[in-house]
């Protein structure tokens, strides 16, 4: 249990490190054993993720700190190099996992080398009780690996929505070992039984970036909390509508996303209209958006991608479905997994960058 001196969290963010913030990867077994030897100043970032992640946990006056948790599936190998790439990036971090896939790889355990749930879940889990108090929680992941399910099953035992048994009916259909199993349900007993459980105060948000185009009708079937995105001006967007960002990060992370992608400003004014249409974005979040904008008298190109958006969000009209994060629904993780599991392929999804 965490100590009385530790401080008051304002918000926990969570992130996975591969396609989620950096571009890269491990698909296979031959890239697993032979260890990428890149420098820290080789490595791609997702397009405006090291921008998002320094405003996200940037200080705020009058407020506790945010607390950024780093789970990722990438080899403990790496933590030097991955270390130095997040310092190059300007940002700090309050906790660092990775997978000992050396050691998976000595004792044969070959199918722990891709499970995610039995080996992130616990992690999560044991992390939320020694925080030692409710407090909301953030989750970023990517479409190639279980991110989704994971994240939003951890949201749920925070919930109290997930029982023993249920849950190890849930890890067993995983494929999650003995081992694992043992861990997952010794951290959700301590977590409801401690003050870090709470339906008020868990996971408000779940964002998937679709680095595998994946549809984003395949995520339906969490509701509303889980928010896929084709990238992280999307997801900037729709941090600002549930408080996350003002608007001078949103005009941050959108001047980071036109400098690493050089997308013309109605190709970015497309992906705005993809999220608000999918209900993730109340108009009256871009009518503040735009006032805030027209405030600072800003003529940079990031203040004509926001203008556009704005305009956007007028053609579509107030009437437009919005979905409301809080209200959740009840998931059947063993029906959910095996439609994941089930899926043959990946489908490319229908990328609003593509419209003209």
């Amino acid at each position: 249990m965490a100590q009385d001196s530790a401080p008051p969290w304002r918000h926990v963010y969570r992130w996975d490190l591969d396609k989620t913030y950096l571009d890269t990867h491990f698909e296979e077994l031959k890239s697993l054993v032979r260890i990428p030897f890149e420098r820290a100043e080789d490595k791609v970032n997702v397009p405006g993720s090291a921008c998002l992640l320094r405003e996200l946990s940037s200080d705020r006056a009058d407020e506790s700190p945010s607390r950024v948790t780093i789970i990722s599936g990438s080899p403990r190998q790496m933590r030097g190099v991955l270390e130095d790439k997040l310092r190059l990036d300007g940002v700090s971090w309050h906790e660092f996992h990775l997978k000992p896939q050396l050691r998976n790889l000595r004792r044969g355990r070959f199918r722990a080398l891709r499970e995610q749930v039995g080996y992130k879940l616990p992690l999560l889990l044991r992390s939320r009780y020694e925080l030692g108090l409710a407090v909301g929680e953030t989750l970023f992941g990517d479409d190639a690996e279980d991110d989704a399910f994971v994240y939003s099953l951890y949201a749920d035992i925070l919930a109290g929505e997930v029982d023993e048994s249920m849950l190890r009916s849930v890890l067993d259909a995983a494929g999650s070992d003995a081992s694992a199993v043992e861990q997952c349900l010794k951290w959700r007993d301590k977590v409801v039984q401690s003050e870090a459980c709470s339906p008020e105060r868990g996971v408000g948000s779940i964002f998937i970036h679709l680095d595998q185009r994946s549809p984003p009708a395949v995520f339906e079937a969490f509701g509303p909390r889980l928010v896929p995105v084709f990238n992280y001006f999307q997801a900037a967007l729709v941090l600002f509508a549930r408080g996350h960002l003002d608007a001078t990060s949103v005009m941050n992370v959108t001047r980071a996303f036109l400098e690493a992608d050089r997308k013309p400003a109605d190709q970015l004014a497309n992906l705005f209209q993809d999220v608000m249409r999918r209900g993730y974005l109340p108009a009256s979040a871009m009518q503040e958006l735009g006032m805030a904008v027209q405030e600072r008298a800003d003529r940079a190109s990031e203040a004509e991608v926001v203008w556009k958006c704005v305009e956007r969000a007028g053609d579509l009209g107030a009437s437009r479905l919005f979905r409301d994060p809080t209200e959740l629904q009840d998931l059947d993780y063993l029906a959910v997994l095996d439609r994941l599991r089930t899926r043959s392929g990946r489908v490319q999804g229908d990328d609003p960058n593509s419209r003209q």
